[in-house]
């Protein structure tokens, strides 16, 4: 943090990444608001990912292990700040919705040459309008199970794939209750919900880039929109129109 801090609970710059950049795994020693001005960003902690477009934000609290990269070109706004100063004090990560108020004080925080005073007002605006929404990360763990792995590298290559697990097992070797017994052991989840949450991750960037919802449906594995915005919802818990709302 820069001397800055001294007047300011929240530092911003903008960084553009082109499609398809990462960054590598890490972790801040300050809390950081993900958040793109323009396009859509991912971000992974752990097995759990979420994808951003300008309406949503990601509250990553300091210390938690993650990576960011962007799912089409992008402007990642670097928003930190100090935890001693900050009111905002999420021990998780949390979606937020970034709506114009937000967004105008966040282009007006970035401005130079604002005084320590108003920063500090507009700062504690900001915070305030934090607002968190009940969303849930789509978590796809690994199975450890050498032929289990081998069962999630075709699904995850092709998410639409309808096969079930007694087919799938015939084409890696390995018997259906064997595959069922890995994943629900590896992944804390049966196969059926594990490759429920693979379509969905799948789904995101799609949605992002604006794709209507039969196309998308019918790209990750389901044979009616209405099946995938209830698959969606039920796991999420909102349909993707309310997550990527404009």
């Amino acid at each position: 943090m820069s001397s800055d801090s001294q007047v300011s609970a929240m530092l911003l710059g903008d960084l553009a990444l082109p499609a398809g950049a990462w960054f590598p795994w890490h972790e801040h020693p300050v809390h950081q608001l993900v958040w793109s001005a323009r396009g859509v960003l991912a971000v992974a902690v752990g097995d759990a990912h979420w994808v951003l477009p300008t309406t949503r934000a990601l509250w990553m609290p300091a210390g938690v292990r993650h990576r960011t990269g962007a799912v089409g070109n992008a402007v990642l706004r670097g928003i930190y700040a100090e935890p001693k100063r900050c009111p905002v004090s999420w021990p998780e990560p949390r979606i937020v919705a970034v709506r114009p108020l937000l967004r105008e004080l966040l282009d007006h925080l970035s401005a130079d040459g604002l005084a320590d005073e108003p920063r500090r007002r507009a700062e504690a605006v900001a915070f305030d309008l934090l607002e968190p929404l009940e969303v849930a990360p789509i978590v796809v763990p690994s199975p450890l199970d050498p032929r289990a792995r081998d069962v999630e590298a075709v699904v995850l290559a092709d998410p639409a794939d309808r096969r079930g697990l007694a087919e799938l097992g015939r084409a890696v070797g390995a018997s259906e209750r064997t595959l069922a017994r890995a994943f629900t052991r590896d992944c804390r989840m049966t196969f059926g919900t594990w490759r429920t949450q693979v379509r969905l991750r799948a789904s995101l960037p799609l949605l992002a880039a604006g794709q209507p919802m039969d196309t998308v449906a019918h790209r990750v594995g389901y044979a009616s929109a209405s099946a995938f915005v209830a698959a969606f919802r039920r796991s999420v818990g909102v349909t993707p129109g309310a997550y990527f709302a404009r």
